[in-house]
Parts: C-alpha cells; sequence; structure tokens
C-alpha cells in the first residue's frame, strides 16, 4: 500500500510538471490559474453540459473528497460486500466510500482530467488492476468546436454518478448499478451550439478497462439544454462481450435517456432504458432468440429549508434473462423506494440518511438463514469536498 501511494504522489508531480511545460509553450495563453474546486452544489455535475474555457486564461482546478457511511441491510454477511454493491457496500460497519483527488486543467485548445480515488467504491466495482484510477483522460480541439479525448472516463450511461455527492440519494439504484461505471477509449465532441453536443464513442469493453475480446464497443450521444434549468440526455450503445473463444455471439443493443433539472428549491432527475441481447434468452435447448431487459427511476430533492433537504427515489428493474444482472436471480422484477434527508451544515459538507425497501420477484436475499425477496436498507453518509 505505501509503494502505491509513493508511487501516485510521483504520478501526480509528473503530470502537474507536464501541464505547466504545455502551458508555458502555448503562446496565446500567457497565464495560467490555479484554483480550488470549490463549487458546493455538485449533483448531476457528469451529466450536464460543461462549460469550456472561452478566455485567454487557462485553468488548472486542484480537488479533494471524501465520503464515509454506516449501512445497515437486512442481508447476512457473506462476503467483504452486500449484493448489488456500490455505494455504502458493507453491512453494519462504518465504511469509506471513498477518497478522491483530483486535478482538471482546461485551456482554449486542450484539456485534460484525472480523478485518483480509494475505498469501497472503488474495490467493490474497478478493476483490481486499476482501482485508484477513476478517471484519466486528455482532449486536443481538432477543429472549431470538435474536440477528440482519450483515455479511462467515468460513464456518461445512467443518470447517477459513482461520486456520491454528485447524486441526490445515498445508495445507487438497480438502473445504475448494472450500468458501466467507467470506459477505456476515445470521445469525439461536436459542439453545435453552447446548449447542444453530439458525440460518437469507441471503447474497449462495457464496463471492463482492459479488452476482454477482439471487438470494440460503438456508442453516440446527444446532451440537450433548453435552458439553464434543465438538461437532456441521449445515449445508445452496441458492442459484443462474447470472448473470442465462443462461437454463439451476444450483440448487446443498450438505449439510455435521461433528464435533470434544478430550479429554485426543486432538483429532479428521471431514467428510462431499454436493452436488447441477441442469442441470449433459452426457448428450447440449444435454440436462443433476443432477450430483452428495462429500467427507470424518478429521483426528486426539496430544499425545504437554508440548509435541510428531503428526498424521494423510486426505481424499477426488469432483467429476466440476466443480460446485464447476472446471476443476481431478481426474476420477472424489482422495485424499490428510497426516502431520506439532508442536512449541509456548509457549502461543501452534507450529511445524509436515508431509507431504501427493495422487492423483487423472487426470493434473493440470504437474511436470518432464509431466502426473502425484500431487502431493507439503512445508510448514514457524510460527504466533505473543496
Amino acid at each position: 500500500m505505501k509503494q502505491k501511494v509513493k508511487y501516485t504522489i510521483i504520478f501526480l508531480c509528473i503530470i502537474f510538471t507536464n501541464l505547466l511545460d504545455a502551458q508555458n509553450e502555448e503562446l496565446n495563453h500567457p497565464k495560467l490559474t490555479i484554483q480550488l474546486k470549490n463549487d458546493s452544489n455538485l449533483l448531476f455535475e457528469n451529466k450536464k453540459i460543461q462549460t469550456e474555457n472561452n478566455t485567454n486564461e487557462s485553468r488548472l482546478e486542484i480537488g479533494a473528497y471524501l465520503s464515509s457511511y454506516y449501512s445497515f441491510y437486512t442481508e447476512d454477511n457473506q462476503a467483504d460486500f452486500v449484493k448489488h454493491a456500490t455505494m455504502a457496500a458493507r453491512n453494519q460497519q462504518f465504511g469509506l466510500n471513498m477518497a478522491m483527488i483530483s486535478m482538471k486543467y482546461q485551456s482554449q485548445k486542450f484539456r485534460s482530467n484525472i480523478n485518483l480515488h480509494y475505498g469501497d467504491i472503488a474495490e467493490s466495482t474497478w478493476p483490481q488492476k486499476f482501482n485508484m484510477i477513476q478517471e484519466a483522460n486528455a482532449g486536443v480541439e481538432l477543429f472549431k468546436n470538435i474536440w477528440l479525448d482519450a483515455g479511462i472516463f467515468r460513464s456518461h450511461i445512467g443518470l447517477e454518478s459513482t461520486q456520491p455527492r454528485e447524486n441526490i440519494t445515498s445508495s445507487m439504484s438497480l438502473a445504475n448499478v448494472y450500468e458501466p461505471y467507467f470506459f477505456s477509449g476515445a470521445k469525439l465532441t461536436y459542439v453545435i451550439k453552447p446548449n447542444l453536443n453530439i458525440q460518437i464513442q469507441s471503447f474497449n469493453s462495457f464496463n471492463s478497462i482492459i479488452e476482454t475480446n477482439k471487438n470494440k464497443l460503438f456508442g453516440s450521444s446527444i446532451v440537450f439544454a433548453p435552458n439553464q434549468y434543465l438538461t437532456l440526455t441521449y445515449n445508445f450503445i452496441t458492442g459484443d462481450e462474447t470472448i473470442d473463444s465462443v462461437r454463439l455471439k451476444h450483440q448487446r443493443y443498450y438505449h439510455n435517456c435521461y433528464l435533470n433539472y434544478q430550479k429554485n428549491k426543486w432538483t429532479a432527475g428521471a431514467e428510462l432504458n431499454y436493452g436488447r441481447q441477441s442469442n441470449s434468452k433459452l426457448v428450447a435447448e440449444n435454440n436462443f432468440k433476443t432477450a430483452t431487459m428495462n429500467s427507470a427511476l424518478i429521483v426528486l430533492k426539496h430544499q425545504t429549508l437554508n440548509k435541510l433537504a428531503f428526498y424521494e427515489r423510486t426505481e424499477w428493474f426488469s432483467d429476466k434473462d440476466e443480460i446485464l444482472s447476472l446471476g443476481s436471480n431478481m426474476g420477472t422484477y424489482t422495485w424499490g423506494v428510497t426516502a431520506g434527508i439532508e442536512y449541509k451544515p456548509f457549502k461543501s459538507m452534507a450529511l445524509s440518511f436515508e431509507s431504501r425497501q427493495l422487492n423483487s420477484e423472487k426470493a434473493n436475499i440470504l437474511y436470518n438463514g432464509n431466502y426473502s425477496n425484500q431487502r431493507i436498507e439503512f445508510i448514514f453518509c457524510l460527504d466533505a469536498w473543496f
């Protein structure tokens, strides 16, 4: 672990030095501003159109983030993490969702983004070999308003983020648990207008940094913000994750739509998903057809008082043939309801307490030695960032 930390510090120093050298070479951008990334409201931050730097001033933002929790689940401890583990992944324990340091560089023609994290989210959802790298990518403006970015990215699929501070709730819906958390590859973005972006992508795999076969994953996105309060996003992604030695292929087509809205005291989000995968529905012995799945969620938050807010989420997940949720044994459906309260004593600190109930068609949760189709959750979370 000490060696990991040592190499991480060296890595950051090298990147920081290179950014400064690159800045000195940009004759049109003689000034570099270094600042703390101290935004107070980061809800849906990774799901909006990002405002680019339109001045002659280049900017380097440095930030840090810590998310800790205590959780209780009506589930017997069978392993280190509970079923559907992402946030608050340990049962009846205090835990660390993540400790993260980040750097973001932006000039008129070049940009780069690095997030390094450690904790239960990194351990439970990221590949072991790369679990300290949440994000590491760089981009260049090839032509006016056309950007090419490459590296490791946080997922653009799904309304909810793998940084808890960017979500309304302290848990993650099943719809987003079984969507990709990260991608490794390249993106080509065309900024048609300040409020309209289109993008095409090529990645190694649906949820793996290293390629799993000879195929690539391809996708496209449209992000539209009709006004300053609302953002609409449509994502499409397709690929085949079948290993090369298997002859029967399983092409996957995944449609993901979501919106986020923030105005006055209200914050809201909604998501719809539909997926198809060939040769994945068994209809007779050695006879397969295309399988389908669908999921949805709605989440609302009301800032009732200056420092106190209440929130609620309703979710639905249906993946009978386990296209995405392999081995979950939930049956035809699972639905859930979440309710919580958030207190922000300071602009960059939040304490939340929430309760959640999940109900599935099939009994798939082991509790008190018996299988149940229901799970109750209680999560206390403390987040702080600068």
